[in-house]
């Protein structure tokens, strides 16, 4: 053989008993970690076809094969929670060590702007006048150094390849921390609190994203709805999946607890094609997931003067409570559910509100209620339904808990009232024991009510649990069945 025929020998040789045959983790698996307790726990990653993979967690030991694409996956059993950093060994022609693994809650979040919103933004906001916290949520940075909770930023890129030094994870504190996500981070610090357990929270959100490329694009092509409208561009624009192929795919199947969403302001001109597209995304993820019910809970969008922006569509101060009564149907959806934000905002000018501490209060709250069973008030009051009495409509809601109040003492405001003529004006609006009495003398038969119903709402109207309650309509409401196509 000439000496160029053994020298290519030697190369392939070793490229297939060198580094192709080592055992490789996929970037979301890393020193630091958290693992999601009391589910199986995925382990996986790539090795040379037909080879074995080991691997070790606590007293577990685990075997499989690669297939011959290279790929392999095996389970752990489900565990308890654990605070105590241990180390996870996957050994193969090569030998990994995970060091510092706990085993807790998972959360995945995800949307644009106001979910990446940054701790280091939250730092740099003017601070609450009255907080009931040791010291103000504008200064947790400072505070931040609890080893139980732990961080993962998805970017666009830092999933595309394998990190050999297996860092992506951190403790929420420092720079880490200053990077990532605020809303994300007090969820992690609340629940922590609450269950006593480790969490981990991978945040991957997009700036000024829309919904469309967060779903994989075979979702749309199979919809029959968007079948139906597919003529119409706009309803699909963006369709391309890059999101989801980029920064959540790839983190399937780790095992996660539930979603978490904030997104909708790119999106919030339009009405029933976001559910649909909402529900999309929701049964796409939990498909990736194997889990069919995963919790899914997101956040409504806040008042902002959208019809003030410069767009290429005419914008009224309507389509703002429009959008969030769009958002509201997606609860339709099973184990969903959407907190209200329309206190939390403290300029009306500002797409990027602070107050994302409460923000994640709320959806862990949600959380605690929904996916832990836990017995806490997470919402404020909702509409339930009306009757007419003489000259008033009375309205009756869910989500009373302890009574409804004026949260400033003041009259109840961004109530309207209209007759027959349809046209809505300023009402008075009566606390009467649990339901709302609404009227006035301009309106001798009152047909309908709105609530909030403009852009700039922000209302005194609450429970005295302090949450307040969800804009609404009882004319002509939207109402949504996901079980429609």
């Amino acid at each position: 053989m000439k000496r160029s025929g053994v020298v290519a020998v030697l190369i392939l040789l070793l490229c297939c008993f060198g580094g192709y045959a080592e055992v490789v983790l996929p970037k979301i698996l890393g020193n630091g970690m958290v693992l999601q307790r009391e589910k199986p726990v995925p382990i996986w990653g790539t090795a040379a076809a037909g080879e074995k993979v080991t691997v070790k967690f606590n007293k577990q030991t685990k075997t499989t094969t690669a297939d011959a694409a290279g790929n392999w996956k095996l389970m752990l059993d489900a565990m308890p929670a654990s605070a105590k950093g241990a180390t996870l060994t996957i050994s193969g022609t090569n030998t990994i060590k995970l060091t510092d693994i706990l085993v807790g809650e998972v959360w995945l979040c995800s949307g644009q702007s106001n979910m990446l919103y940054e701790m280091r933004k939250n730092s740099k906001v003017n601070k609450p006048d009255t907080m009931t916290t040791a010291y103000s949520p504008v200064d947790e940075i400072e505070h931040a150094h609890n080893p139980q909770i732990r961080i993962f930023l998805v970017t666009q890129k830092n999933l595309a390849k394998p990190d050999s030094t297996h860092s992506g994870w951190s403790i929420a504190q420092d720079s880490a921390l200053r990077a990532f996500s605020a809303a994300g981070y007090f969820f992690a610090k609340n629940l922590n609190h609450d269950l006593n357990v480790p969490v981990g929270v991978v945040c991957a959100a997009v700036s000024g994203s829309r919904i469309e490329p967060w779903i994989p694009e075979t979702a749309f092509a199979e919809s029959p709805y968007f079948k139906r409208v597919s003529k119409d561009s706009a309803q699909v624009s963006g369709a391309d999946g890059k999101f989801w192929h980029r920064m959540i795919s790839p983190l399937a199947p780790l095992a996660i607890r539930g979603f978490l969403w904030y997104q909708g302001e790119a999106n919030m001109t339009e009405t029933v094609s976001y559910i649909h597209k909402m529900q999309l995304l929701i049964n796409s993820w939990r498909d990736a997931w194997h889990e069919p019910t995963m919790p899914f809970y997101y956040v409504e969008i806040v008042p902002y003067y959208y019809s003030k922006m410069k767009s290429t569509v005419t914008i009224s101060p309507q389509m703002l409570p429009r959008f969030w009564e769009t958002q509201s149907q997606v609860q339709n959806i099973p184990n969903t559910g959407m907190i209200i934000t329309t206190d939390l905002n403290d300029d009306v000018k500002n797409l990027h509100p602070p107050f994302k501490w409460e923000v994640g209060r709320r959806l862990e709250l949600l959380a605690l209620a929904k996916t832990y069973k836990k017995p806490v008030v997470y919402s404020g009051p909702v509409y339930k339904q009306m009757h007419s009495s003489e000259n008033k409509i009375i309205l009756e809601f869910t989500g009373v808990s302890k009574g409804l109040i004026s949260r400033d003492g003041k009259p109840l405001n961004y109530f309207t009232i209209a007759g027959t003529d349809g046209v809505f004006v300023d009402a008075n609006a009566v606390i009467k024991g649990n339901t709302i009495e609404v009227s006035t003398p301009s309106v001798s038969k009152p047909t309908a009510v709105r609530f909030a119903w403009s852009e700039d709402a922000q209302p005194n109207f609450y429970n005295k649990d302090g949450f307040p309650a969800a804009p609404f309509r009882t004319d002509n409401p939207l109402k949504f069945n996901p079980t429609d196509n």
